[in-house]
Formats: structure tokens, C-alpha cells, sequence
């Protein structure tokens, strides 16, 4: 497993706006590249991270809300189903720094493909909501920033890590 460069709007804003192209294939290559998301999103105490983050055109995202299920690895990911609205605050590892308050479902239900080509589905409320449809969103080129309905002051973020803090 290797640790990989996470893109940031400053230096690949064009190419964090590309559209995904579907997994076709599930060999070796996926597997590695699934190991090395995983690593890459621990590493960085992120919540999920997109293939076109690591520069890697293909739907494929990894999530971990620390809920003890562990790294859900989604391949060809779907959202079928989306209900209730949550409004949270959220950032994103390809855009150090800043943080909004977003509108998301409270509910979603996700379709996917493991590493191996099989079909599942789960349904995530809450965190687990809103980080599906950040990274699925990513998939399609699709930022954050366009669901923020207000970015966060720098003295409001220092405010809530001085709160964790305590």
C-alpha cells in the first residue's frame, strides 16, 4: 500500500471538475488503488475520499465515519434513494483550510459494487448521508463549495477546534 498525493483546487482545480468514466474492470489494479485510497484517507484524518482526488478518473470512493464499520469501498457507486434534509458543516481534502455549512438528505440509499464486481446497497443517515453524496458527487465533478449555503470564518473554525480541544 502507498500513500498518494491528494489534488487541491490551487494546483488541479480543472481536473478535480472532470466527469469519472465507470469501472470496468476488477483486477489487481483496483485493488491496489482501493488499499492505497483507504491509506491515503487515514493518513490524511479525512472521511472519504474520491479517485479524481488521487488523479485517478474512475468511480471509485472510499468512506470511513469512524462508526466502527471500517473503510466502505464503494466502485460505480449510485445514490437510488434520498429523503429528509440535515444541515452540517463540511469541508473536503482537495480544499485545505475552508469549511461551509451544507445542505444535504438526512438519508440516502447507495448502490455499489465492491472490489470484486458484486452488487450491495446500504442506507446512511447523518454523517454517513452527507459523505456519500460529497464523494459521489466528486465522481461527477462536483464540489462542495456549489452546496454550501454559507462559508465559516476563520475565527469560527478556530472557535470550534479551541470547543474539541477542551
Amino acid at each position: 500500500m502507498a500513500i498518494r498525493n491528494i489534488l487541491t483546487v490551487e494546483t488541479e482545480n480543472a481536473f478535480l471538475h472532470k466527469k469519472c468514466r465507470p469501472v470496468e474492470k476488477f483486477d489487481r489494479r483496483l485493488a491496489v488503488l482501493l488499499d492505497d485510497m483507504a491509506e491515503t484517507l487515514h493518513r490524511a484524518n479525512g472521511v472519504g475520499l474520491a479517485a479524481i482526488q488521487v488523479g485517478v478518473l474512475r468511480r471509485v470512493v472510499v468512506i470511513d465515519v469512524g462508526d466502527g464499520t471500517g473503510v466502505r469501498e464503494l466502485v460505480n457507486p449510485v445514490i437510488v434513494e434520498r429523503g429528509g434534509e440535515q444541515e452540517s458543516m463540511e469541508g473536503c481534502l482537495s480544499i485545505p483550510g475552508k469549511w461551509g455549512m451544507t445542505k444535504r438528505p438526512q438519508h440516502v440509499k447507495v448502490r455499489a459494487q465492491d472490489r470484486n464486481g458484486k452488487f450491495f446497497e446500504y442506507e446512511g443517515e447523518g454523517l454517513l448521508a452527507t459523505a456519500s453524496c460529497h464523494e459521489i458527487d466528486h465522481l461527477d465533478g462536483v464540489l462542495f463549495l456549489s452546496h454550501v449555503t454559507r462559508m465559516l470564518t476563520p475565527e469560527e473554525l478556530q472557535k470550534l477546534s479551541a470547543r474539541k480541544g477542551e
